[in-house]
């Protein structure tokens, strides 16, 4: 079972962030049509642009190339990347798959204020979270040719989209939590996911690490067991994707997220005003006053 298909977890793209289970949003226009404005209380239709719509050769040089650096991440960006992950790992078809943690609308919804931060990040902020936390890695510099790329690239998912407005497809369907056990988790794991993740779940060609030092570290969003459990329940086995009960989605979340896995420094400063989900696996600052 591929836990993560595809990543760089830009986590889950939602539109006001609630938790933190989001990815990448953006601050970059192309030359294909620019979102506008529609009312809040309504859901934009999932739509993939086509590559037709953009009107020149050098904006359409640079969308690819930021396709190619979400699917090839670690390949293309080692300096950047210590786990063995891509960004696709979590966003399944580079982005473009509804309930896949998909990139399409996210440049529309950013700038975003997002309560792990507790401030207004822009795009190259939750991209840069990505690099750092699900691919346990060091940031991108904003003004770098790589960041340019991955941001047209979101800019083109977005084209005609409207702005602030939450998507169909959106990030993965939720679920009530449940609580998970980590030896019922096991078994699931050898029954399910052992043929691509490996039995001692350090990844293989077909998919990557899901603990140990070439994961994903303590503060990437797939840390949390519930944010695992829905990308779980929704995508996973890649061959048999819904199969899972919800129980068994959160009993091999449980169990895949209590292996040991990297630390991520300053994780004690999330959440700076308190109110982090109660499944985040370390303790802030602001829950010990």
């Amino acid at each position: 079972m591929a836990i993560l298909a595809g990543a760089g977890a830009l986590a889950s793209v939602s539109g006001c962030n609630k938790a933190d289970e989001t990815p990448p949003e953006a601050t970059v226009s192309t030359s294909a049509k620019s979102p506008v404005s529609a009312a809040p209380s309504t859901k934009a239709k999932f739509r993939v642009p086509l590559e037709s719509e953009i009107r020149d050769s050098v904006t359409l040089a640079s969308v690819r190339r930021g396709r190619a650096l979400i699917h090839s991440t670690k390949d293309s960006l080692p300096g950047h990347v210590g786990a063995s992950l891509t960004c696709a790992n979590c966003h399944a078809g580079d982005g473009t798959e509804p309930n896949g943690m998909p990139l399409v609308g996210v440049y529309a919804r950013f700038p975003q204020y997002r309560a792990r931060s507790a401030r207004v990040d822009r795009i190259e902020n939750r991209i840069n979270d990505c690099f750092e936390r699900s691919m346990n890695g060091k940031a991108l510099a904003w003004n770098s040719p790589e960041m340019r790329d991955m941001v047209a690239y979101l800019a083109f998912l977005s084209t005609g989209f409207p702005v602030g407005v939450d998507m169909e497809g959106q990030g993965v369907p939720s679920l009530e939590p449940l609580k998970g056990d980590t030896t019922r988790g096991a078994q699931v794991f050898a029954a399910n996911c052992v043929a691509c993740h490996g039995a001692d779940g350090q990844g293989t060609n077909a998919a990557p690490p899901l603990w140990g030092p070439k994961s994903y570290n303590i503060g990437a969003g797939m840390a949390r067991i519930n944010t695992a459990a829905r990308y779980i329940r929704q995508l996973m086995p890649r061959d048999r994707p819904g199969s899972l009960t919800p129980q068994q989605a959160f009993d091999v979340a449980t169990y895949v997220n209590t292996r040991p896995r990297p630390d991520f420094r300053g994780k004690e400063k999330d959440w700076p005003k308190g109110g982090a989900p109660p499944d985040v696996a370390y303790q802030t600052l602001a829950a010990k006053r």
